[in-house]
């Protein structure tokens, strides 16, 4: 079976995207109707913009969602039976299944972003990530800290990103690194994705993502919240709602998408980050950047 993945923040690169909208019609129509959408030109950005211009979470997410999609719409043979985003990316596999249409997924990623990036100015929050070390190890040293600070990305074996609030991720990365973890090291991140510290984007997503009217999917989305198939337009809406404040459990999703039968990955986006993290979980399923 063929499951395609789609990548989320941090994947961006300068002129993300500029060979499909100058080859594709299809592809310059759909970018021409986001700069709309947006109200401001993100193309101008994607093609000529510095990494600072991208780095900000209003352009980044969009931007990522937009490369990932249009890709998706212009690949021959475009005909998923699984599909997963990475955090963000789950909103381009759902545009790419047929449960959300792409203006309504363009519309929620940027206010996704939006609200994100107010959450991460209430408290000085951030992310490490955390290499070699078993993930309930990582776990119990978050339970142990006085303060926020959760895993929030379970991205392959051996490899967990935490998130919380300042003080507590460091004090966390001094105790993993006493545990034997190979790195423990702070991301050049916006705030504490992932974990309870965005709550306030959450409330402001789920009524976004209420108001919006979600499809029966072509095919099931493996949902970062359960790591488990998904096709019920009610369930994953809540899913997405919870997302924000709960872990990625990409591992876990992979293992799941192999067990139920998938045998090669297609990646759909900037970057081979999860092209990378496949192969790190499995070495025997084929893998594939679109």
């Amino acid at each position: 079976m063929k499951a395609y993945v789609f990548p989320g923040q941090g994947a961006q690169f300068t002129g993300m995207g500029k060979d499909l909208y100058e080859t594709s019609p299809l592809a310059k129509d759909l970018f021409e109707k986001a700069n709309e959408i947006l109200g401001f030109r993100i193309t101008d950005i994607m093609f000529e913009g510095t990494a600072e211009q991208l780095k900000e979470t209003k352009v980044t997410q969009p931007a990522v969602f937009l490369h990932s999609v249009i890709l998706a719409k212009t690949l021959d043979n475009f005909k998923p039976e699984m599909v997963a985003g990475h955090s963000l990316g789950e909103f381009s596999a759902l545009v790419a299944n047929g449960a959300l249409s792409f203006e309504d997924g363009l519309k929620l990623v940027s206010q996704r972003a939006i609200a994100m990036q107010k959450a991460c100015e209430i408290t000085p929050s951030t992310m490490a990530a955390v290499l070699n070390l078993d993930d309930k190890i990582v776990e119990d040293i978050c339970a142990s800290i006085d303060g926020v600070v959760v895993a929030a990305n379970y991205n392959c074996p051996g490899q967990l990103v935490i998130s919380g609030e300042l003080k507590a991720v460091e004090e966390a990365c001094e105790k993993m690194k006493e545990a034997g973890a190979k790195r423990a090291l702070i991301l050049p991140v916006g705030g504490a994705f992932h974990s309870p510290m965005m709550e306030p984007a959450r409330e402001e997503l789920a009524a976004a993502i209420e108001a919006t009217t979600f499809a029966t999917p072509i095919c099931p989305v493996y949902q970062n919240v359960t790591a488990s198939a998904v096709s019920d337009a009610d369930e994953i809406k809540k899913n997405l709602i919870i997302q924000l404040t709960a872990p990625v459990k990409w591992t876990q999703s992979v293992q799941q998408m192999i067990a139920d039968g998938a045998t090669s990955f297609t990646e759909v986006g900037p970057g081979k980050v999860l092209v990378g993290l496949v192969n790190k979980i499995n070495k025997e399923v084929e893998t594939i950047s679109a």
